[in-house]
């Protein structure tokens, strides 16, 4: 019984020694008890509400609770928040959060600090966008504009001076910093590149706490580190972005096919015209799927009278593929610009009689997915688990995922597939110098998979690995966007020849791995 007891002594001092002496950096990194400065500590907060918050995303699967949420009141507290951090023997991790809305828990760090960037709205020190045209500027006007800055705002700031961003994604209620972090895509990426390749100059809070302004011509690493680079290397606080004079219409189309390689030939011939003085160009094209198993099917876009010929040509094929076209223009110019399109679509191989067209408001088209969200919210069927997946794949290899995905997967399972788009877009839109990868093709295609899973998640987790899977085991050579939940090696894969420029430009701008942990690519 003693040599029991002694044996079990022995044993947890063996233990307690094992993790005295192992490094500290091989621990988690838990945020214990500390004394932050005096003028920091008011800035940390562990109210219920707030950490229930940063605990949480878009995407309502993934879930991890922070020791604290940190709310700054300029930018000079977030340098300070870095500093602290870095100057404890085992620094806590940072991340930051705007938005919120990552799928796979991005945004948050589990025992560490989430760092609110929202919070700066609540002190203006002077307006967080402001819009410039001084003539002093190469490009013209340009908006200055915070981190935290939602897209929409930025919008609406600009056009009180009939100007507009030149490039959105899709949905505007998302922050200039998250955005910029990730690439920033849409319909009009083929002609006008991704938000990250319409940047003019940045401010950067580093990894070591330094305040760095950035651009192409200054600190020009830190510039194309931080674009694409998925909130690593240091945290936006200003971006300034170019603007053109904004238009005011938007004629939109939308193009019916029953055959894939002839919707995507099309799609790659309306590409082809990608610079902006090109009057025979589209200004926007996506693709979209409407499929069988679809429940209901979103047919918002037409008129009453076609939904139920629409709905019978889905019946008929199982999946029909529409190619979205909007092209803008000014009040005094309809004339002009429903001939352009009628010359842009006279070569196009749709099927007859399925042409649909709307005029709207610049703004109507560019809020179009905010209204979509907010009648999905009455509808109880928003605020759900999103177990999204985005995918860029080669052109070469579209035609397979049509096959061995659209068809052989999502189609033949039952479960309510979302939205699915699919469109092209020009790789020479996109600067390689910057952390985000794509494919090595000079046509690729944006996939995107947009799931609510109002029961049982699992079903489309599940549904995402055998996706993933089948193109591996297909070979195609797919880049995941807005990726998440990677294993060390697999995201070494995800950056293929980026991978050791990344890992590089991570020891040197944020060397004790503090930042964005929830990615998962350093932890």
């Amino acid at each position: 019984m003693l040599s029991n007891i002694v044996f079990s002594k022995v044993t947890i001092v063996l233990w307690l020694l094992s993790i005295l002496l192992t490094p500290a950096q091989s621990h988690p990194r838990r945020l214990s008890a500390f004394h932050p400065p005096k003028d920091l500590a008011p800035k940390f907060t562990r109210n219920p509400q707030a950490l229930s918050l940063a605990s949480n995303d878009f995407g309502k699967i993934v879930h991890k609770t922070p020791k604290a949420v940190f709310e700054p009141c300029s930018v000079e507290d977030i340098s300070a928040l870095i500093n602290f951090s870095n100057s404890l023997p085992t620094p806590f991790t940072i991340a930051t959060r705007g938005r919120a809305h990552s799928v796979s828990g991005q945004a948050m760090t589990q025992d560490g600090v989430v760092l609110n960037m929202t919070n700066l709205n609540a002190f203006k020190h002077g307006s967080r966008i402001k819009v410039v045209c001084d003539g002093k500027s190469s490009w013209g006007c340009y908006a200055d504009v915070g981190g935290e800055q939602l897209w929409i705002d930025v919008l609406n700031a600009t056009l009180k001076h009939g100007l507009t961003p030149l490039s959105f994604t899709d949905y505007l209620y998302l922050t200039v910093g998250g955005t910029l972090s990730n690439a920033g895509i849409n319909g009009g990426t083929f002609l006008l590149g991704p938000q990250i390749s319409n940047v003019l100059e940045l401010d950067v809070v580093t990894g070591k706490g330094k305040f760095v302004t950035c651009s192409p011509e200054k600190n020009s690493e830190v510039f194309y580190a931080v674009l694409g680079g998925l909130g690593q290397f240091g945290v936006i606080t200003r971006a300034r972005i170019p603007l053109r004079p904004s238009p005011t219409r938007v004629y939109w189309i939308h193009l019916l096919y029953n055959n894939f390689t002839t919707f995507s030939k099309d799609q790659e011939y309306l590409i082809s015209f990608n610079e902006r003085s090109d009057t025979n160009a589209a200004d926007y094209i996506e693709g979209q799927l409407l499929l069988i198993n679809q429940s209901p099917l979103d047919l918002s876009f037409y008129e009453p009278s076609d939904q139920q010929r629409i709905t019978s040509l889905v019946t008929q094929y199982g999946i029909i593929y529409v190619l979205e076209i909007a092209k803008y223009y000014d009040n005094n110019n309809e004339a002009r610009v429903e001939q352009e399109v009628a010359n842009l679509v006279k070569g196009l191989n749709f099927l007859p009689t399925f042409m649909f067209k709307k005029n709207v408001s610049y703004e109507e088209f560019l809020g179009r997915v905010h209204a979509s969200e907010l009648l999905l919210t009455s509808q109880g069927v928003w605020d759900v688990p999103h177990p999204w997946l985005n995918m860029f794949v080669p052109s070469s290899q579209i035609s397979d995922f049509n096959e061995g995905v659209f068809k052989d997967i999502i189609l033949k399972q039952n479960i309510s597939p979302g939205g699915c788009l699919v469109y092209p877009m020009n790789r020479n839109k996109w600067d390689d110098r910057m952390s985000a990868v794509t494919p090595k093709e000079d046509v690729f295609y944006s996939v995107n998979l947009f799931r609510f899973a109002v029961q049982n998640v699992e079903k489309y987790e599940v549904q995402n690995q055998k996706i993933l899977q089948f193109c591996k085991d297909a070979d195609i050579k797919i880049k995941e966007y807005l990726a998440g939940n990677k294993t060390h090696q697999e995201w070494v894969e995800h950056f293929g020849l980026k991978w050791k420029l990344f890992k590089d430009r991570k020891a040197k701008f944020d060397p004790n791995r503090i930042l964005s942990p929830g990615q998962g690519i350093f932890q």
